[in-house]
């Protein structure tokens, strides 16, 4: 956790990619225009900024979306393998 204080902008960089993962599997239904999507970016980077000051006062915000996106990607997994058996069928 340590690290986390000694690079803020490492931890910056990496809450944004986490909450952008998040967003486009989750949020995102249909393609948007290039001026809408980059306001949507720019409020995720400001979310991000918020939730690196939480995680830098000592919240684990880090780990916690990290499992996020892991249970993300079982689910994923889950469906991929899912998918394939009923084809075999």
């Amino acid at each position: 956790m340590n690290w986390f204080h000694a690079h803020p902008f490492w931890t910056f960089v990496i809450i944004f990619v986490l909450m952008t993962y998040v967003y486009n599997k989750v949020f995102r239904v249909k393609k948007l225009p290039v001026l809408k999507d980059l306001i949507i970016y720019l409020l995720l980077a400001v979310g991000a900024a918020m939730l690196m000051l939480f995680q830098l006062a000592g919240l684990p915000i880090v780990p916690s979306l990290t499992v996020a996106v892991a249970l993300m990607f079982l689910v994923r997994i889950r469906y991929f393998v899912q998918d394939r058996a009923n084809r075999k069928q």
